[in-house]
């Protein structure tokens, strides 16, 4: 590699698009060798762009003493280098424990959430990683192993959701390490590094020098090459992809559905949806593997209410063949809610009952009225109304006489005619005027309370999310 690391560095920077002048970074750092050489090299371009660098670092406590002596290295540096410092301390063991994630994943989320909070208290736009090429190779080589996709094989990308970015992405492990010694930084050794417990380790340390030794002496470079050429092909096929999801999945209330016409799409395109669609509830796809999209596919054959389980705490739901892609919630006794209000309480305020607010109103039935125009605004015959209003979730048993109907209909059998999943029905808000149901929010309402030629007053009733 040129030995003006300096000019390389900027010059990827720039040919990526990675960091504008004037902009507030913050640098993961952990102490090792490819975090001190990042902050040393953005530390270097900070006068000539204008850069505001700061540092984050968080201490894992697996090490004992070793790690609390690499926050204290971390801390050290940032003062001799004038950069804020930002640290937190997480016993990853025992996250990773109550979470129910591989100690890698728990690590990976606590530093990201960690890195996005110290972005949103500074206002800063970029979040910079240390990751390099050996990192780049090392995790292809893994994918590989566990039998990935295309994607998988796009590796780490260099920049993502517009604030990741890696700058160095571009450097060798021996690069970086002769940078550090030139430049008399001294950054602290991982000794767990050297240990083959860990998956990444045992690639690092055995197959690469193997495979470099006895069959491609730049096979590092080699790797980190075919990625990006299979980047380029993966960026196409997602445009596709793209456009395929948005016409058959939506999302709302922090769950995806996946229609059932989406499975006519070939593999390539439907397995990526999935990806997708776990990934716009998660947050990520980690340790999501090519059999769990297998069974969400297959789960659409089969009864509808039917669920599998998929990492990181979700869950696909078939639902009349349509798949819900939901974060698993821990079932509780469900605890029943109700509000009572006379006629007097609900003027002129705002009503709150769980997720929902509500606004009543009482108008001259001379007033020109469109009652189709919104399905969150309903209108009843304030005339009719004897005792007092109450809202509150549905009980078993309830009843309502839709509007222009004579007899009642079970709310039950509304919600499985609409094809309401279960999980939503205890939250879908019931309105009643003394003893009748008046209005299944936003979906039915009640006949018995229809606006006739002789009413007089209206109750205009305006729901909304909170």
């Amino acid at each position: 590699m040129n030995s003006n690391i300096r000019d390389r560095f900027l010059k990827y920077i720039e040919d990526n698009n990675l960091i504008s002048e004037g902009e507030g970074i913050i640098v993961g750092l952990s102490g090792g060798p490819d975090s001190v050489c990042l902050l040393n090299l953005l530390c270097s371009l900070r006068e000539e762009m204008n850069l505001k660098i700061v540092a984050a670092h968080i201490n894992h406590m697996l090490r004992a003493e070793d790690a609390d002596k690499d926050e204290e290295y971390a801390r050290s540096l940032c003062k001799e280098f004038k950069v804020e410092f930002f640290c937190k301390r997480v016993d990853i063991n025992k996250y990773s424990k109550d979470k129910g994630l591989s100690s890698e994943t728990a690590g990976r989320e606590v530093r990201y959430a960690f890195f996005d909070d110290v972005m949103e208290k500074l206002g800063f736009s970029k979040i910079a990683t240390a990751h390099n090429s050996n990192d780049q190779a090392e995790t292809v080589l893994m994918r590989i192993m566990r039998g990935t996709g295309l994607e998988g094989l796009t590796g780490i990308p260099v920049k993502r959701d517009g604030k990741y970015i890696r700058p160095i992405l571009f450097m060798e492990r021996k690069d970086i390490e002769g940078y550090c010694k030139r430049h008399g930084l001294e950054p602290r050794i991982d000794e767990t590094n050297m240990e083959r417990l860990y998956r990444r380790n045992k690639v690092r340390l055995d197959i690469l020098p193997y495979m470099k030794e006895n069959f491609n002496d730049d096979i590092v470079e080699t790797i980190n090459r075919m990625v990006l050429l299979l980047q380029e092909d993966n960026k196409y096929i997602m445009e596709q992809v793209d456009k395929c999801y948005i016409k058959n999945c939506t999302k709302y209330e922090g769950k995806v559905i996946i229609y059932k016409r989406a499975f006519e799409y070939n593999n390539a395109i439907i397995n990526r949806i999935i990806r997708r669609a776990i990934k716009e509830v998660g947050g990520n796809t980690y340790d999501v593997e090519m059999k769990h999209i297998k069974e969400v596919i297959s789960l659409k054959d089969m009864s509808t209410n039917k669920k599998i389980d998929l990492p990181n705490g979700l869950y696909a739901q078939n639902i009349y063949g349509d798949i819900f892609i939901r974060i698993k919630i821990e079932k509780n006794k469900e605890k029943y809610e109700e509000l009572v209000l006379s006629k007097e309480d609900i003027l002129h305020k705002e009503i709150y009952f769980q997720n929902y607010i509500f606004n009543f109103e009482v108008i001259s039935c001379e007033k020109n009225i469109d009652f189709m125009k919104d399905k969150e605004i309903k209108y009843f015959n304030y005339d009719n109304i004897n005792g007092n209003i109450i809202i509150r979730q549905r009980k078993e048993g309830d009843k309502i006489i839709p509007l222009g109907m004579k007899g009642s209909k079970k709310i039950k059998d509304i919600f499985i005619n609409m094809k309401i999943p279960q999980e939503d029905r205890a939250f879908i808000p019931i309105i009643q005027f003394g003893e009748d149901i008046a209005w299944v929010v936003p979906m039915k309402v009640s006949d018995k309370y229809k606006i006739t030629d002789g009413t007089k007053n209206i109750l205009e009733i305006v729901v909304r999310r909170r």
